[in-house]
């Protein structure tokens, strides 16, 4: 047995760094290890670079769509007409309102209203003194009407010492009635009765 050894391999360029606490020392015949500062350059290079096309993708998408939609709201001036102008609107012709006039009664068709009365009976209450008159009202117009006759009683001297007023509700036409006109306050015998007034309204 020789007492040859063989010589002891080359010492190897030990790593910058540090071996992590607690890590085995690395084997001095492995491969010497990349610079890690080359290799996270060269990936943030790629993910910049990638990023950056990303984002100006997106840009030029969202420019395109900003356009179009721009372009979809923007309306054409109408085409020119050769018509002639006229208002948008034409405003209706103004109508007159119609005249609410009071309606005619058919007083007119018939004889006056005076001509309906006539005094059956003028007399003086023999208790009191006051005078009444009884009247006879004939409705000589076309239509229904009621009737408000006004009696003055006058002295033999043609003064009027007392007056009354006479009634009808509805009085057919060419129908008659009676009524009584009544006076107020004592008079003198000998007192005339006169028909003053005759209202006769068409119902």
């Amino acid at each position: 047995m020789s007492d040859y050894f063989p010589p002891p391999p080359p010492e190897q360029p030990q790593p910058e760094h540090p071996a992590p606490v607690g890590a085995s020392p690395p084997s001095p015949w492995a491969a010497p290890a990349a610079p890690p500062g080359k290799q996270r350059t060269g990936l943030i290079v790629t993910l910049a670079v990638g990023g950056g096309l990303v984002v100006a993708g997106a840009m030029v998408a969202l420019v395109y769509a900003l356009m179009d939609s721009i372009s979809d709201s923007i309306a054409l001036p109408p085409e020119r007409s050769d018509a002639p102008y006229s208002e948008p609107y034409d405003e209706e012709p103004y109508a007159e309102e119609p005249s609410y006039e009071e309606p005619v009664e058919p007083d007119a068709a018939g004889p006056p209203a005076e001509k309906d009365v006539t005094v059956t009976k003028c007399t003086r209450d023999s208790l009191i003194g006051w005078p009444h008159a009884d009247l006879r009202i004939v409705n000589g117009s076309g239509s229904p009407a009621a009737y408000i006759v006004s009696i003055t009683f006058v002295d033999a001297d043609g003064a009027v010492v007392s007056d009354g007023i006479a009634t009808t509700e509805e009085v057919a036409p060419g129908a008659s009635v009676k009524v009584r006109a009544q006076g107020s306050g004592e008079v003198a015998a000998g007192t005339e009765c006169r028909i003053a007034e005759v209202d006769r309204h068409a119902l």
